[in-house]
């Protein structure tokens, strides 16, 4: 096929809400770097059930306030409530949509709707499925009903990884040939930074630049955050307390018990949970890091890992699922419940001034071979394709 055909694109983007997490992010850097590739000869995005012309813009966040509660979050928390817009979106979405059958339509979130053209829709990882425990069961219900659709819809499937990739391709019976893996990155914003630049947002949340561990990620049990704790509190006191573990991420489901023994450990002097940080904080609180921390059990990529990397920020993780695939030779690795080995390896990642060093230079490395442009450029390859 000609690598220079032009294909007209409708980017669902339902699931860019600020502050910009995981998919939410994809999506807007996914749309924004799609508007820079020749292929691409008109793009419209699908937002709710009508076309419009423009991404939304960045919301005012302040440090410390709410998570925020979409549309979907709140239909999930009702059984009629979700079969009674399971059955009306779809054939509002079908009407809206009636007219641009010669445009490809990409669903960046797990869902695509009845459509008249040629579809692909972006699967972030199989959790639902797999790891089912961990999520509320209502949403499992709603998401394993949709995703049979999508199955059924689709033209091609995307992943972050090629791990998730043969996962789908294994657990669904899905040709391998109709996904393409097509890698994330981390925002520009994640970079290395100078003193002065993080004094003032270290200051307002009470942290010291080089004074502290750092894990990102929503607080719920297959983060495997109680390996983590059990780990950390291995560690000689005066290097708990030297090195505090501070906590970022939202509240997830189950996550009481997590929130008790993190409770323990801040009164301990040890840990701290911050919840929510502002977006624009956020790079800084990265880059003021000493070492990262990510021993999630499962992950459909595991873009904090990529985000330390590209701050500077020497990491260990555990060599689960896609992150290997992501850190490279870059990160200290070990087993997910070796908790022996994480608190080894977390002593090295902070005393190690050797080991930090090269982590750093390696992971600068590692993180500049992703980037959001290559991604667009992927994806409308994968557009492409499908013409």
């Amino acid at each position: 096929m000609d690598v220079g055909e032009q294909v007209k694109v409708i980017l669902s983007i339902d699931p860019v809400r600020f502050p910009l997490t995981g998919i939410g992010r994809y999506t807007f850097e996914l749309a924004k770097h799609l508007n820079s590739i020749p292929q691409i000869e008109r793009i419209r995005y699908f937002s709710g059930h009508r076309l419009v012309d423009s991404l939304p813009l960045p919301e005012e966040h302040k440090f410390g306030s709410p998570a925020p509660r979409n549309f979907r979050k709140r239909l999930l928390k009702n059984r009629i409530t979700v079969g009674m817009y399971r059955f009306a979106s779809p054939l509002i979405k079908r009407y809206a949509l009636r007219d641009y059958s010669d445009h490809i339509y990409h669903g960046p979130n797990f869902y695509l709707p009845p459509f008249g053209g040629r579809s692909v829709c972006t699967f972030h990882d199989l959790s639902v499925f797999t790891w089912a425990h961990c999520h509320p069961p209502e949403r499992v219900r709603y998401m394993r009903k949709e995703i049979a659709l999508t199955l059924k819809r689709a033209d091609m499937l995307i992943t972050d990884s090629e791990y998730t990739r043969r996962e789908i391709a294994t657990y669904f019976s899905w040709p391998l040939e109709k996904i393409r893996a097509v890698p994330l990155a981390s925002s520009e914003d994640f970079r290395p930074r100078e003193s002065a630049e993080l004094q003032k947002v270290l200051k307002d949340i009470g942290l010291i630049e080089g004074g502290y561990s750092l894990y990102v990620g929503t607080i719920e049990p297959r983060k495997n955050l109680e390996v983590l704790l059990d780990a950390y509190s291995m560690l000689p006191i005066a290097v708990r307390q030297r090195w505090p573990l501070i906590l970022i991420g939202y509240r997830g489901w189950r996550s009481e018990q997590l929130h008790a023994r993190i409770e323990s450990a801040m009164q301990e002097g040890w840990a701290r949970y911050l919840g929510f940080v502002a977006a624009e904080d956020l790079p800084l609180v990265y880059a003021g890091a000493r070492l990262f921390v990510f021993p999630s059990l499962y992950e459909g990529f595991g873009l904090p890992v990529l985000e330390a990397m590209a701050s500077g920020i020497p990491v260990v993780c555990s060599n689960s699922s896609t992150l290997p695939e992501v850190a490279g030779d870059a990160a200290a690795m070990c087993a997910p419940d070796d908790v022996d080995s994480l608190c080894h390896l977390i002593s090295i990642g902070l005393e190690d001034e050797p080991w930090r060093a090269e982590a750093r230079r390696k992971g600068l490395i590692r993180a500049s071979a992703f980037s959001w442009q290559r991604c667009a450029e992927e994806t409308a390859a994968v557009y492409q394709e499908l013409i």
